[in-house]
């Protein structure tokens, strides 16, 4: 296949004629894109599937792996069709669908059921099935089916608990339907797929401690790693994360449904690898969305750089930093506090009052990982005890506390499921936020791909730097030939901004 198809030409609902030149290519920028299914083998697999190539007449397309397992197709046990990034088809589009994904792929219908995944995307049951059995070809009970069946493939290959064990803490509601559901995707058994698991034991990471899960966490290359640790790093709250760039890897503490957790990240040629240590295993697959959701590993970094190389301010920025990442966020609250901390001050300024913050408001964690040993601080606890810890602008701190008793009260609910226009107005509508930071967070929590941050001055520096027009009006309308993409482009301005010689550079 020559060429390559952009997210939004490629998944032009699925273009039968297009997938399966992907599909004779093996192409493995498609993998997690759509689902290919072949009619003779009653198997699905992903597009890079080193088995034969079917006949194109013995070819379904699928959305989902949910879609396929409906129709009555089971996973294919070479390639592992589950276990590749997931479509950046969710962030691209901000419509119903895709936002019911970005929830079901947090957990949500295991917590709360469908009426409660239908109760934060504010439509009734019977409107978002048939939404969803339109667009995507299942509905949210298959959909969340298929998020289970992933969970438990995950903790059979890398842990030895029990079957039993592994059956409640991926959502089944018995060891039966667990059984039954792991056959029906499958083909296998829970114990047969241990075994072929620990038979690809040489090529997968080393197995954690006890009690800890070692994953692979893949992605569609290639990877901006260090530049995504960079970013982290400059915003690293001591306690809560540490960043070791000697080693290039990441770690932070993790406030989830069920109880709380540790990860650490360090990024590999074709993988991120991934240690957690759960406090509860049903926490295992919102823990590993957000993880993927932080490093935005389901991007897709050929369309993104196809696009922004063309422009010719942009493409020695893209050749030196191919996969450039739009870092996303673990917890909304947690980024929507430190996102008003942040407002007009520099990144080393936020850090600090964040600091601060969770000193003095962190939960400990009750066994340290490392350097991981707090948890950043409940909407909760700010709310009651923030004025007296909280430094700085009055006007900062009343914007502070006024988010966080919104957020306690359950009146704010900035949640990856939210539309990116009503979340941006709830925002906006507190006093002390801004258009800067409600951008920011529709950025980076909803991993909306097109939102360019014209008035940060840092980035307008680095727009400067690269020959662009640096005032907000000109580089907006200059940013329109950068769409869908315009967050990425973001990133290769700020990163352009490190490089304008300072006072203190120029006398070194």
């Amino acid at each position: 296949m020559t060429g390559h198809i952009q997210v939004r030409e490629r998944t032009s609902w699925l273009d039968p004629g297009r997938a399966y030149r992907a599909v004779a290519a093996r192409d493995s920028r498609f993998d997690g894109t759509f689902i290919m299914a072949v009619r003779t083998t009653g198997i699905y697999c992903r597009p890079s599937c080193p088995a034969v190539t079917p006949k194109r007449a013995n070819v379904r397309f699928f959305h989902t792996a949910a879609a396929a397992q409906a129709a009555g197709f089971r996973a294919c046990r070479r390639c592992l069709p589950d276990a590749v990034p997931g479509s950046p088809e969710w962030n691209l589009r901000a419509d119903l669908a895709a936002r019911a994904m970005r929830l079901i792929s947090d957990g949500v219908v295991e917590r709360d059921g469908v009426p409660g995944l239908a109760r934060q995307l504010g439509y009734s049951q019977r409107h978002l099935t048939r939404v969803l059995t339109t667009e995507l070809g299942a509905g949210p009970l298959a959909l969340a089916r298929a998020h289970r069946a992933h969970s438990a493939r995950l903790l059979i290959e890398t842990t030895d608990l029990p079957v039993s064990d592994i059956a409640f803490a991926a959502g089944f509601s018995s060891v039966r339907q667990f059984n039954d559901t792991i056959r029906a995707v499958f083909a296998a058994s829970p114990s047969e797929l241990r075994q072929a698991a620990r038979r690809r034991a040489r090529t997968d990471p080393a197995p954690g401690r006890p009690g800890q899960i070692a994953l692979r966490l893949p992605f569609r290359p290639p990877l901006d790693a260090e530049g995504v640790l960079a970013f982290l790093a400059a915003r690293a709250v001591p306690g809560v994360e540490e960043v070791d760039r000697a080693e290039g890897g990441y770690g932070r503490t993790l406030r989830l449904a069920h109880g709380t957790a540790t990860a650490w990240l360090r990024p590999a040629a074709d993988a991120v690898h991934c240690v957690l240590r759960l406090t509860d295993l049903r926490d295992l697959g919102s823990a590993v969305t957000r993880l993927r959701r932080l490093f935005d590993l389901d991007a897709d970094p050929c369309a993104v750089d196809e696009v922004l190389a063309a422009d010719p301010a942009l493409a020695a920025s893209v050749a030196a930093t191919p996969g450039i990442r739009v870092p996303g966020s673990v917890d909304g609250a947690e980024l929507l506090v430190r996102a008003v901390l942040g407002q007009q001050v520099s990144v080393a300024a936020a850090r600090t009052a964040t600091s601060a913050l969770v000193t003095a408001l962190g939960d400990r964690l009750d066994v340290a990982d490392a350097g991981l040993t707090r948890l950043f601080p409940t909407p909760e606890v700010i709310a009651e005890h923030g004025a007296s810890v909280l430094s700085g602008p009055a006007r900062r701190t009343e914007a502070v506390l006024a988010v966080s008793r919104a957020l306690a009260e359950g009146t704010l609910d900035p949640h990856v499921g939210r539309d990116a226009d009503e979340l941006r107005a709830e925002l906006e509508a507190f006093p002390g936020v801004g258009p800067w930071t409600a951008r920011y967070v529709v950025m980076r929590l909803l991993g909306a791909p097109d939102v360019l941050l014209t008035s940060d001055g840092a980035l307008r520096r680095g727009a400067a730097h690269l020959g662009l027009p640096p005032s907000p009006d000109e580089l907006a309308r200059r940013a329109r030939a950068w769409q869908p993409w315009r967050s990425y482009a973001g990133m290769h301005l700020w990163r352009a901004s490190a490089a304008v010689p300072t006072n203190s550079r120029r006398t070194a």
